[in-house]
């Protein structure tokens, strides 16, 4: 089973947009709500695809009532640990014209560290039953200090993934988890290093298995302590990028969960998924066309490639 963890969830609201027009007025279709939050996301994707996963989140407030009610009517298994503090908001505008989607998300609340004593401790009692753990996503200003070291140990001895940013990713590695999936600027902020393969190295030394680095448009790049692989699509693809990271890590998930190592494998279903999430309005879904656009990648060994570009 695929244990996620989502310690920051958000009521996700997207609209589609002809043209959006700074400071303009806009008219819109009514617009789809959906409980999300990274790994919310990670655990859609990987239910759809037929693997058995569980979605660990905190519920709050009036929105958090709406998320509880999408996911009970989604039939992806779930576990709300309820808190004082309300579900934050995720908007999305999706530009139809131009293809591209702007997003604002809400900061989030904290929960008590009551709240995140309870949290951690169903995430010890779940993960006893799970072949791999996820954390995903950022926590909520003002979450006590080593809660994300406090979820990791959780996980015991199983392989966790950890997508988050900042200060979170150095801890992360530090901890030695086996998978990190940042994008270029995470990267960067949280190392400090402008260079991207010179961040991942350092993520790497830090002890963390395998890194799986996104480059948006330019696909993925899979970095371990003994190599570099780089897989692309040949042609860009338009759509809705919001959930494609998340399609990506539940790639890596699901071929964890099947006991799977190894690392072109890995990076190919992790970068097709990712496009595939493109194609879809909604983050949390795949197109079907996943397997077609597997066979189109391709794959180099950039290990003497001094940077990304």
């Amino acid at each position: 089973m695929i244990l996620t963890v989502t310690p920051n969830p958000a009521l996700d609201m997207t609209w589609e947009i002809d043209r959006i027009e700074p400071g303009g007025a806009h008219r819109a279709d009514t617009g789809a709500v959906r409980a999300g939050g990274k790994g919310l996301n990670v655990a859609r994707v990987a239910h759809a695809e037929g693997y058995a996963a569980l979605a660990i989140t905190t519920v709050g407030g009036a929105t958090g009532a709406e998320l509880r009610a999408e996911l009970d009517a989604s039939g992806m298994p779930h576990l709300l640990v309820p808190v004082a503090a309300a579900t934050r908001r995720s908007i999305a505008w999706v530009d139809r014209s131009l293809g591209d989607t702007t997003i604002v998300n809400e900061r989030g609340i904290s929960a008590t560290r009551e709240e995140w004593a309870q949290f951690v401790a169903t995430v010890f009692e779940q993960a006893a039953f799970a072949s791999v753990v996820v954390i995903s996503g950022s926590f909520p200003p003002g979450a006590p200090e080593g809660l994300l070291e406090a979820l990791i140990a959780a996980a015991g001895d199983r392989p966790v993934i950890v997508d988050t940013s900042g200060p979170l990713l150095l801890a992360a590695a530090d901890a030695g988890v086996a998978v990190l999936k940042p994008n270029k600027v995470e990267l960067a902020e949280a190392t400090g290093l402008d260079d991207p393969i010179g961040g991942a190295r350092e993520l790497l030394r830090r002890g963390a298995g395998l890194i799986m680095l996104s480059l948006g448009a330019d696909g993925m790049l899979a970095i371990t302590a003994t190599g570099i692989l780089h897989a692309r699509l040949p042609e860009t693809l338009a759509g809705n990028p919001t959930g494609a990271g998340d399609a990506a890590v539940a790639a890596v998930a699901t071929l964890l969960d099947s006991g799977e190592r190894d690392t072109e494998t890995i990076l190919r279903r992790a970068t097709a998924w990712s496009a595939a999430a493109v194609l879809m309005p909604l983050a949390g879904e795949i197109s079907p066309q996943h397997p077609q656009l597997a066979n189109a990648l391709i794959v180099t060994d950039a290990t003497n490639q001094k940077d990304s570009e």
